[in-house]
């Protein structure tokens, strides 16, 4: 039986607080976002990308594929392989004939809605035209950015399934499942517990085994890595002092290295440098499925796990690296950060509140995170709620290379005090530049962003 209008629009309300009201189909119609739920689908993957060849699958992509020119390219390929995914959650022809009934028919499932940040309207609707899914308009500037930004997306192309029914995200990594799961075979892709994911053996480097169920107990953690990265191994030598520190401290503490290598040679020689287990090179299944799981991006990534198996941090390889003593493992999330030389890197994950002080006081620093730590905490604990991330990160700023070479770059004046907003994935920065930084302050001018009130300025 089919659900009433009610029902659907119910069901649609999330995704239509995600999307808007309507999506862009090849053909230039409006499609209705309150129409995917009642077509049957139940998954939507945010395609992000541009449009030029070259800098995003999703531009050739379906040229590609319309063409038979599977082979042409990195990008091409990427293209044809996800199309062919996508068609294989369509409803055949056949069946949504006329003559069909609707409990008969084959329901659609999955929908992909490209994400695009080009700037060229021609462009867009070329490429656009050529693909067989949706789009979000071109003119909807603003909701483009709150995606890419709500997504944390810092690499393209990137696709994202969530929910059609909730919002939320159920993989963050749908290009690994297009390459692991071409069949969609495990659809729906639904997040599962770490023990499930890592159950089987896993090795020490003098050869030995031990089963993953070991670890239950222990908080671990999972370290994406590579010997061909040089931040990684930078980063594994530091992490063996760490390992150490924290198992002498008394704690219940395990690494899992997932080897992002080119060979299996390459594996052995690099984790021939590490005390800890690995899930072993061979078993390349479970190394996907584990990057999957966290949606890896980029490596090194260590993500800690409490003794349940739930993510207590992801940014690991920050904490290893600003608390060397390892005095705050397990590295419980802070609400205000220090800028550091280390962590400045999660500038560019999504809009950060950076509060610029003069750090020649000794106390200003502190003091400012005093201030700041409540709007923080409110604003983590209104999402934390909805099972979201936060919107914003938040950050003080003293004065060091650093920060110049920060103020340099996006063209801040000297003032300390200075309240900002930086985006650098949209480029653009808020400034709020007042003689007193008040609570009532801080708290206006982010409740001010959250709500689209403030103009942003070109950084």
């Amino acid at each position: 039986m089919s659900s009433s209008p009610c029902a659907a629009a119910a069901a649609a309300a999330p995704l239509a607080e995600l999307l808007g009201e309507a999506l862009a189909a090849p053909d230039g119609s409006a499609v209705p976002v309150a129409s995917l739920p009642a077509r049957g689908v139940s998954l939507v993957g945010l395609y992000f990308g541009y449009c030029g060849a070259g800098s995003s699958a999703a531009g050739a992509a379906a040229a590609a594929a319309a063409a038979g020119a599977a082979g042409a390219g990195p990008g091409a390929q990427l293209a044809a392989s996800l199309a062919a995914f996508y068609a294989r959650f369509q409803p055949a022809r056949s069946e949504v004939g006329a003559g069909a009934a609707p409990e008969q028919r084959q329901q659609q499932r999955l929908e992909i809605v490209f994400v695009s940040a080009e700037q060229d309207q021609q462009r867009w609707q070329e490429a656009t035209r050529a693909m067989p899914w949706l789009a979000l308009p071109f003119a909807d500037k603003r909701r483009k950015l709150k995606l890419w930004n709500k997504f944390r997306v810092s690499n393209i192309p990137s696709l994202i399934f969530i929910d059609a029914t909730t919002g939320k995200v159920v993989c963050r990594n749908g290009l690994l499942v297009i390459r692991d799961d071409p069949e969609g075979l495990e659809f729906p892709w639904g997040a599962r517990p770490f023990g499930d994911v890592v159950a089987g053996p896993l090795l020490r480097n003098n050869g030995q085994s031990q089963e993953s169920s070991t670890l239950e107990g222990s908080y671990v953690g999972v370290y994406f890595s590579a010997h061909w990265c040089p931040p990684c191994r930078s980063l594994t030598r530091v992490l063996v002092e760490s390992y150490r520190k924290i198992k002498e401290s008394g704690h219940k503490f395990e690494i899992v290295f997932v080897s992002a290598d080119r060979s299996e040679e390459s594996f052995k020689q690099y984790f021939s440098e590490m005390p800890w287990l690995a899930v072993p090179y061979a078993d390349d299944s479970r190394r996907s499925r584990l990057n999957r799981l966290y949606g890896i991006q980029g490596i090194p990534t260590l993500i800690v796990l409490d003794p349940k198996g739930d993510v207590i941090t992801r940014q690991g390889r920050v904490e290893v690296l600003n608390d060397i003593e390892c005095r705050e493992f397990p590295w419980h999330p802070k609400p205000v950060l220090e800028l550091t030389d280390s962590n400045a890197v999660q500038l560019n994950e999504g809009p950060c509140l950076v509060l610029f002080v003069d750090s020649d006081d000794d106390g200003e620093s502190e003091a400012a995170k005093q201030l700041i730590q409540p709007i923080a905490e409110k604003i983590i604990a209104k999402y934390k709620a909805k099972d979201e991330e936060a919107p914003l990160l938040f950050f003080v700023a003293g004065e060091d290379d650093m920060t110049d070479s920060l103020r340099d770059y996006t063209n801040l004046p000297e003032a300390a005090p200075l309240l900002t907003i930086l985006d650098m994935s949209a480029r653009a920065k808020y400034v709020k530049d007042v003689e007193e930084i008040t609570p009532d302050i801080v708290e206006a001018f982010v409740n001010d962003f959250l709500m689209d009130k403030l103009k942003p300025e070109p950084i």
